[in-house]
């Protein structure tokens, strides 16, 4: 009775739109208790948005556009959004129907394309709801990244607590399907854990390869290439975004944080926007970047590679989470990267120059004790997933605790930690 009296509640409200005099009223009218009213505001201000250079097709039946299980990539991104108000969690007898696909795990809507580049609608938008100056614009007439940059900027300047948001790039052997039931697995993780300061993630969803024989890795690293240019021109976006809406100063920042994961594979699609990033025009933007078991080379932070040297200039601390029994890390050194040390298995060749803003955590010795089947035993390459201290370590990283104080560590040298149990 509880739970259909929020989810009625926040299907009332969404009617209304933005309109907070009339959800005030719904709210008010359903006689809803302090904690109803709390998770219903949870509802309305945490969002996940998904970024893809999948292609786009219209299924057949299906009055929406959807992202393609194809291993394909387009040049330009869409964004879309999920709707975790109409979610449920699936049975076992469904998640096995031929049908427990698409929108069928996790509804989201496509945002229509902007009208027209820049950010000066956005900021039309948010000084007409201010009453600084009245414009015929509204929050429906943004596409894109306009919309998504507009509703993350409203939600995260509506409060002092923390409403971060975590940029989430994943590994290899991903189709379309996959990314969403991971999307479910990082909600959960991330922005319904009261551990994590996070309230909000932006997936980036690229075309890698559902299956994980080798052979298929390398059309996941090519992929992985066109993509990172696609978060290239999301960070460039970012950029003139916070030019345009704070070329006055009628609106001040949210003063909240951006973080960065990128797991296995995602690392390249990383490497490669920071190939393309020129040093002149990074704006510090980030605050924790985080390298989850990084399949990419092990020099990758040595100028000669000018990609991972570049970090520093983008991000406030960078943390490596490596696993020195990665099997599958062992598996792409030995057979797809003639037979370079890869970063999450084997740390980096030398950063000492960083050692300041750069620290490696090494969890070798952690157990797996949230999951524990044989993938996640004999892999050692998802611990942020597997391992409860893993995670613990991830949660105060995030928060911006002094490296040094963080606890479940042991300190092996000024820059270099080990998880213990």
């Amino acid at each position: 009775m509880y739970a259909k009296k929020v989810w009625q509640s926040y299907g009332k409200f969404r009617a209304y739109g933005n309109d907070n005099l009339n959800a005030e009223r719904v709210i008010n009218s359903l006689f809803l208790t302090n904690l109803d009213i709390t998770n219903l505001q949870y509802l309305l201000t945490m969002a996940v948005y998904i970024l893809s250079n999948r292609k786009i097709v219209r299924h057949k039946g299906e009055k929406a556009d959807s992202f393609s299980n194809d291993e394909y990539s387009i040049p330009n991104f869409r964004i879309a959004k999920c709707d975790f108000g109409t979610y449920k969690e699936p049975t076992a007898a469904a998640k096995k129907k031929k049908d427990y696909t698409n929108r069928n795990i996790l509804n989201y809507k496509l945002f229509s394309e902007p009208e027209k580049q820049g950010y000066e609608d956005v900021l039309e938008v948010l000084r007409s709801e201010k009453g600084i100056k009245k414009s015929p614009l509204a929050a429906n007439n943004l596409g894109g990244t306009q919309r998504m940059f507009y509703e993350l900027y409203k939600n995260m300047s509506s409060t002092k607590e923390r409403s971060d948001v975590l940029i989430f790039i994943h590994g290899y052997a991903y189709d379309f399907d996959d990314e969403l039931k991971a999307i479910i697995d990082l909600k959960n993780l991330f922005i319904d854990n009261p551990a994590s300061p996070v309230e909000h993630i932006l997936f980036v969803s690229w075309p890698a390869s559902s299956s994980i024989i080798p052979l298929t890795y390398f059309d996941d690293k090519a992929s992985s290439i066109n993509s990172g240019s696609s978060l290239m021109r999301l960070f460039y976006f970012y950029t003139q975004f916070l030019k345009d809406i704070f070329s006055t100063r009628d609106l001040a920042p949210c003063n909240q944080r951006i973080h960065l994961i990128a797991h296995s594979l995602g690392n390249r699609v990383l490497q490669s926007m920071l190939y393309s990033l020129k040093k002149e025009n990074i704006l510090r933007v980030i605050d924790q970047v985080l390298l989850l078991n990084a399949d990419v080379s092990y020099k990758v932070f040595e100028d000669s590679e000018d990609s991972y040297n570049k970090l520093p200039l983008l991000a406030n601390r960078i943390s490596i989470y490596l696993n020195r029994k990665d099997t599958i890390l062992g598996i792409s050194q030995f057979t797809k990267n003639i037979l370079t040390p890869r970063l999450g298995k084997n740390g980096p060749s030398d950063i000492e120059k960083l050692k300041d803003i750069v620290s490696i955590i090494d969890c070798t010795f952690v157990e797996d004790d949230i999951l524990n089947s044989f993938k996640y035993e004999i892999g050692n390459h998802w611990g942020y997933l597997s391992s409860s201290m893993v995670q613990k370590d991830i949660f105060q990283n995030l928060h911006g605790i002094d490296r040094n104080l963080i606890t479940g560590r042991l300190k092996n040298n000024e820059n270099i930690f080990t998880i213990i149990s």
